[in-house]
């Protein structure tokens, strides 16, 4: 691994000057280095950190991704890491053409990370400091306490995912509550969500109830909606005092934190150590939360930057067959699966081209007449500001739930893929299931990263007590055992799990019912479960 060439980075500077005519904004500094496939292959489990800490299953995944790389060479384009200053790699097989095409997609991931507000957390250190420094407390502590510590990491890592990330991020501002919480941004942000545990459709009459009284009682409205308020929520009051004594609500989202703060056997002197390791594995986590939820957004961001860049940079003359044939490879929209890269910039550029029109307001919503829809154009001209605004502020459910309208999928002649089975070729067969776009928007949020939302209190018995809200997404049962036992090692003490698992019913038989599809026509019921781990004894009940 070595810098690029003086050269290279000269025509790189001059990337960054176009970049930022046409509005990017990114900070001044990077790092670009040159690697080979061996670099990548042994990067990549460290999430292409070179600084982040040594776990042993990172070299099980570089003896994996070698024999696969024996088997299917490939040669990865780039790698670009969200750090200060940004750290970006390129194969060294890459000729000089394709590294300033690469390098315009790279600024499209640099203007992301530092712009988005989902990564703000990550704005105010360097990562890559950071990480070693940790490396460096785990080589300490792995010297001292030998396989314990991966024991630790192992434990704690099964249960990365469940980290508060936007109880974090909403603590950013690190204001006092009388700044920034009133008594009616309590009861929408936090009573009703929280503590009632109200409907959306409930949520939302809420809304449209205090904005009522907004409009008749302008000058009393708000004394006025909280006097009916407290007559329906006689508890209201008790839980606000609460909230203004602890200055937020405790989190109960984010296991890793409330096992540090709460377990005995982890506070236990001899064993503090252990908060140290578990600290470092949350705090990776909590940084890398971001970049898996906005993988769709990030990747079309900057495919559809490289792509406006590489075409007006006159330095691509005499490759533009090999800008296309490498341009399709990666922005091709695929009729079976999904394809990151292409779905977020195809949705970036109809964006634009929608905004542009006008077409991004109720009056193009209302239109019912398709000749009108088709031809509505109000010269807004806004395009380019919407696109920046959702580079901004959105995630990926964000922008998928809104904006993958049947518009969208009727321009790209989108389709939901089902499949049959050939009992003669005994081969699956694909056929058009759907060409909703609700059925679409549906499989593309299947896709997104999306963690169990697990609660926990505390018994009496000392018992740490989870339960899995459920959102008929059932737990990975194979998994359940492990995790469990390395709770139950952290905390100290038995631990119960409440969850759902499916249940067959009745199969729903048909005249007509002679097609074998890959999921039985079947209704599906789903029994509560209580496994239950004490002393590395895990059981099993139904509720």
């Amino acid at each position: 691994m070595e810098l690029i060439s003086q050269h290279a980075k000269k025509i790189m500077e001059g990337c960054k000057e176009r970049a930022r005519d046409v509005g990017l904004r990114f900070q001044d500094d990077s790092l670009e280095y040159i690697v080979t496939n061996r670099d990548i292959l042994e990067l990549s489990p460290k999430t292409m950190i070179p600084t982040l800490y040594d776990y042993w299953v990172q070299d099980v995944e570089v003896l994996r991704e070698s024999g696969r790389y024996e088997l299917f060479p490939s040669n990865p384009y780039e790698t670009v890491i969200n750090t200060r200053p940004p750290i970006s790699f390129y194969n060294d097989n890459n000729p000089d053409w394709l590294n300033v095409m690469i390098f315009y997609h790279v600024i499209g991931h640099i203007d992301f990370f530092q712009n988005n507000l989902f990564y703000q957390h990550t704005w105010d250190y360097d990562f890559t400091s950071k990480a070693l420094s940790d490396k460096r407390l785990i080589s300490q502590l792995r010297s001292e306490k030998g396989r314990w510590v991966d024991y630790i990491i192992e434990f704690a890592k099964s249960i990365d995912n469940l980290v508060g990330y936007f109880s974090m991020m909403s603590d950013q501002r690190k204001l006092s509550v009388t700044q920034t919480v009133t008594l009616v941004d309590y009861y929408f942000d936090i009573f009703l969500q929280v503590e009632a545990k109200v409907s959306v459709p409930d949520y939302f009459k809420e809304i449209e109830r205090y904005n009522l009284l907004q409009r008749e009682h302008p000058g009393s409205a708000e004394q006025l909606f909280l006097e009916e308020v407290r007559s329906r929520y006689t508890e209201f009051d008790s839980y606000w005092q609460k909230y203004q004594e602890h200055g937020k609500t405790a989190d109960r989202y984010d296991l890793l934190e409330f096992i540090m703060k709460h377990s005995s056997f982890l506070n236990q002197e001899e064993n503090r150590w252990m908060k140290m390791v578990i600290e470092v594995v949350r705090n990776t986590s909590l940084y890398f939360q971001p970049q898996i939820r906005t993988k769709i957004l990030n990747e079309g961001w900057a495919s559809y930057w490289h792509e406006i860049l590489f075409l007006n940079d006159d330095r691509i003359c005499g490759h533009e067959i090999d800008f296309a044939r490498v341009h399709a490879k990666v922005t091709s929209m695929r009729r079976i699966g999904l394809n990151p890269y292409a779905l977020g910039m195809h949705l970036f550029c109809f964006l634009e081209k929608m905004a542009d029109k006008g077409r991004i307001s109720s009056e193009y919503r209302r239109q019912q007449d398709k000749r009108k829809r088709d031809t509505f154009d109000s010269g807004a001209g806004t395009g380019r500001d919407f696109i920046f605004n959702i580079r901004k502020t959105y995630c990926d459910s964000m922008f998928v739930s809104e904006h993958i309208t049947q518009d969208f999928v009727d321009e790209h002649k989108l389709f939901v893929a089902g499949r049959t089975l050939n009992e003669q070729r005994m081969t699956w067969q694909y056929y058009v299931k759907s060409r909703k776009a609700e059925d679409y928007r549906n499989m593309v949020l299947d896709f997104l990263y999306h963690p169990p939302c697990i609660d926990f209190e505390t018994t009496p018995e000392n018992h740490l007590h989870l339960q899995h809200l459920f959102e008929e997404k059932p737990l990975v049962r194979d998994y359940i055992a492990g995790t469990m036992l390395g709770i139950e090692y952290l905390w100290g003490g038995p631990v119960i799990l409440d969850t759902f698992e499916p249940v067959k019913k009745e199969i729903a038989k048909e005249a007509d019912d002679t097609v074998k599809t890959e999921t039985p026509r079947q209704e599906i019921g789903w029994q509560k479960i209580r496994y239950k781990m004490r002393d590395r004894q895990l059981s099993r009940e139904e509720q």
